[in-house]
C-alpha cells in the first residue's frame, strides 16, 4: 500500500513538473518570434543614433547645410555650355567650405523659391545676389559681411573719349527701365547736362551706344563687365563712373543657423587674405 502510494505521488509530481514546463515553454515559443522582431528595431535604433553621436565627436563637419540660390543671374550663377552650375556665388560658397571644413548641399531654385525655403526651414541659407538691404534685415533677413559691392556704372564705346561725368554734358544716354542704372542716371542728367533715351532691353540698349547713337549706357556693373568679356561687345567700363552700389551678402532667417554664418565670414576673410577671391572675380568678370 505504502508502495502503491509512494507510485502515485511520484507521477503527480511528474505530472506537475511537465506541466510547468509547457507552461513554460508556450510563453517562450511566442516570446521568441517577439525577440526575432525587436532585434531588427535595436539595429535600428542604433543607426539612428549614430549620426548624431558621430556629429558631436566630431563636430559641425558632420551636418551637410542646405544652401538656396538663384537659377539664372549670370555671373553669379548659371549653367554653363556644359551643363555645369557655375558663377561667382557657386565658387566663392565652395571656396568658403574648403576653408572651413563643412559640407553643403546647394539647391538651385530660383530666387522666389529660394527666399521661401529659408523662410519655410526647408533650406538654411540663401546665395543668389542678395543685395543687404535695411528693409531685409527688419523683416528677419540676418546678414553675412558684404562679398561683392555691386554698383551700376556707366559704358562707353570702346576707344571713347568719355571718362568723366563732366564728359556727358549735351549728349545722350541709353537706360533700361525701370532699372537701378536708370534711377543712377536719371539721377545725375540734370547736374551734368545730358538727356537718356529708354530702352526695354539690355541688348539693344548697348547696340545704340556701339552704333554711336548714345555716349553712354549704364548697367549693373558685374552684368556688364560679363556681357563684354562672353559676347565680344564693343564696348568698354570707364573707372570712376559708377554708383556707390551695395553689397550682396550670403543670408540666414533663423538665428539658429548662426554657426553657418560665422563660418561664411571667416571663410571670406580667409579667401580674400589668400588670393583665391580674385581668383574667382578674375574668372568671371576678367577684372
Amino acid at each position: 500500500m505504502k508502495k502503491l502510494l509512494a507510485m502515485i505521488l511520484t507521477g503527480c509530481m511528474v505530472l506537475g513538473v511537465t506541466a510547468c514546463g509547457g507552461d513554460t515553454a508556450a510563453p517562450a515559443g511566442e516570446t521568441a518570434p517577439a525577440a526575432e522582431e525587436t532585434a531588427p528595431a535595436a539595429e535600428e535604433t542604433d543607426a539612428a543614433q549614430e549620426v548624431p553621436a558621430d556629429s558631436e565627436a566630431s563636430g559641425s563637419s558632420d551636418k551637410v547645410w542646405i544652401v538656396a540660390t538663384d537659377t539664372v543671374f549670370r555671373p553669379f550663377e548659371f549653367t554653363n555650355e556644359k551643363g555645369e552650375f557655375v558663377g561667382i556665388d557657386v565658387d566663392v560658397l565652395a571656396a568658403i567650405a574648403e576653408d572651413q571644413g563643412f559640407q553643403y548641399e546647394l539647391n538651385s531654385l530660383g530666387w522666389d523659391a529660394g527666399v521661401a525655403a529659408v523662410q519655410a526651414g526647408q533650406a538654411d541659407a540663401l546665395i543668389a545676389g542678395a543685395t543687404i538691404k535695411q528693409e531685409r534685415i527688419d523683416s528677419g533677413w540676418i546678414f553675412s559681411d558684404g562679398y561683392y559691392d555691386a554698383t551700376q556704372t556707366f559704358v562707353v564705346a570702346q576707344g571713347s573719349d568719355i571718362k568723366s561725368f563732366e564728359d556727358l554734358a549735351g549728349k545722350n544716354v541709353a537706360v533700361k527701365n525701370g532699372t537701378a542704372g536708370m534711377d543712377f542716371a536719371e539721377s545725375l542728367k540734370e547736374q551734368y547736362g545730358f538727356t537718356t533715351t529708354v530702352f526695354e532691353d539690355s541688348p539693344t540698349m548697348y547696340q545704340d551706344v556701339i552704333l554711336g547713337n548714345s555716349a553712354a549706357c549704364v548697367e549693373d556693373t558685374p552684368i556688364m563687365a560679363d556681357s563684354i568679356k562672353t559676347g565680344g561687345l564693343a564696348l568698354m567700363i570707364p573707372e570712376g563712373m559708377e554708383s556707390e552700389g551695395a553689397p550682396y551678402g550670403f543670408a540666414i532667417m533663423n538665428p539658429e543657423n548662426q554657426e553657418l554664418l560665422d563660418m561664411f565670414n571667416a571663410g571670406l576673410k580667409n579667401i580674400k587674405a589668400n588670393g583665391k577671391y580674385d581668383e574667382i572675380i578674375a574668372k568671371y568678370l576678367g577684372v
